[in-house]
């Protein structure tokens, strides 16, 4: 399974986005903004491409989708949350954007993981690649 999140450029507090699974528009993101320099828990995760799983989270003890490998971060997740206090380096997902905020975010977190879950024993696995650029046309 093939993740692709376009990022919007950053505002000073968050950076939107788009998740596409397989190709096919799935929702939109939230994450902190993209920074040169890292801040613990308020930096969005360099652009490139990263290994998924489904594994169980320490934080919210249950499982969710953990971004594997990500330089000088740990335990990045992929769940739900509304606006950047949420996030803390992981990537929210919703069904609409407003302002700096994304909607029923548990809709759509329900939505996808059920796609992921599907996929986790795919002997490909699951990819997510992250653009710093909007979807081209």
């Amino acid at each position: 399974m093939k993740l692709d999140l376009y990022r919007d450029p950053s505002n000073d507090v968050c950076t939107l986005g788009k998740l596409f699974v397989n190709a096919e528009y799935e929702c939109v993101t939230l994450e902190d903004p993209v920074r040169e320099k890292k801040i613990h828990g308020k930096t969005a995760i360099p652009a490139g491409k990263y290994e998924v799983v489904l594994s169980l989270s320490p934080r919210f003890k249950r499982v969710l989708p953990e971004i594997l490998k990500v330089p000088n971060f740990v335990g990045v997740r992929i769940h739900p949350g509304n606006k950047a206090e949420d996030t803390e380096g992981c990537i929210l997902v919703g069904t609409v954007a407003e302002g700096n905020m994304i909607l029923s975010s548990r809709k759509a977190f329900d939505r996808l993981y059920a796609k992921l879950d599907l996929e986790d024993d795919d002997p490909d696995g699951i990819w997510l690649e992250i653009h710093d650029a909007p979807k081209p046309a």
